[in-house]
């Protein structure tokens, strides 16, 4: 018979790992906090210099990226939904979620945690 809450090994770590390099850390940290000062030009040229150097930039560094995609057709539909009068509504709501969940992902990968947008588009792969 198998101990089912049995403690695991020290070396466990959860699903998707933490990243231990702390350069990664940063730069991936900096391509959060660039997208909520520069839009997207910030977090591209970071994950175009160190995408093959390091996995945990890559990775980060498209969810950015696919954020900011995300965000911006949000913005687009906002536009267009100025024409029944909610646009103008919705447009800051969209802002604030962005600067949040960026926020969030900024400070998860300080920590070394690979982040996911909730309603992000994945169009990087």
């Amino acid at each position: 018979m198998t101990e089912s809450n049995a403690t695991p090994p020290l070396s466990y770590q959860p699903a998707g790992g933490v990243e231990e390099n702390k350069d990664a850390r940063n730069m991936a940290m900096l391509c959060y906090i660039l997208a909520i000062f520069t839009g997207f030009i910030g977090p591209l040229i970071i994950w175009l210099l160190k995408k093959n150097e390091q996995p945990f930039v890559d990775d980060q560094g498209k969810e950015v990226l696919n954020w900011i995609i995300t965000v911006f057709l949000a913005l687009i539909a906002c536009l267009i939904l100025i024409v029944i009068v909610i646009g103008p509504f919705l447009m800051p709501i969209v802002w604030i979620a962005n600067v949040v969940f960026l926020i969030i992902g900024a400070l998860k990968a300080k920590d070394g945690i690979r982040y996911r947008f909730p309603f992000a588009l994945r169009l990087i792969k």
